[in-house]
């Protein structure tokens, strides 16, 4: 439930909802997202997390991350950290989860609602603080995928989940091709 007058935020982990809408079939249209939270209140901010690999010449996520910048998104980025499983893989490490959690903490006292794009099961202390300080929580990922992307007490905790597959009319667009973002594969840091 959204109130029109209440003040706004979304806190949106980049490579949690880029796999949840790939599961689901769909990308995001950013432009349209923003768009719909902006209708269901007064939008203050909407932060978007996520690691990028410096070390590359080009990277497939910066336009994604320079169209955001400068379309009202604040932008939380962090060099992602590259290595070698044990199977001789190249794997990328980027967890953004304690940025988020900060900077969620810092905005409460601004907002009435927060809107996290996760199912990590990690941000349940996150929204209990959040609640405990009278801001109302909602949570945007799917239980439609295989497995659900969401934990199911995070699920339990916020005030309000959003099914992502329900939102595919408003904010979705067809998928691109898959070389566009490897950064949807990043493993997260515990």
């Amino acid at each position: 439930m959204f109130y029109r007058d209440e003040r706004l935020a979304l806190f949106i982990d980049g490579s949690n909802l880029y796999a949840a809408s790939k599961s689901l079939g769909f990308d995001i249209d950013y432009k349209l997202l923003r768009k719909e939270f902006m209708r269901r209140g007064k939008l203050l901010r909407a932060f978007y997390y996520t690691a990028l690999l410096e070390n590359d010449e080009y990277s497939p996520i910066r336009p994604l991350v320079d169209w955001l910048n400068y379309n009202g998104f604040t932008m939380v980025t962090k060099p992602a950290k590259e290595f070698t499983d044990s199977m001789g893989r190249r794997k990328i490490k980027g967890n953004m989860d304690i940025e988020l959690a900060v900077d969620a903490l810092e905005l409460a006292p601004h907002v009435d609602h927060i809107v996290i794009f996760s199912g990590d099961g990690d941000f349940k202390p996150l929204i209990e603080s959040l609640q405990r300080k009278g801001v109302r929580v909602s949570v945007v990922s799917t239980i439609r995928s295989q497995p659900p992307m969401i934990a199911d007490d995070l699920r339990r905790q916020c005030d309000n989940f959003i099914e992502l597959d329900e939102l595919r009319d408003v904010v979705g667009r067809p998928p691109r091709e898959p070389q566009d973002t490897p950064l949807g594969e990043m493993a997260e840091e515990d």
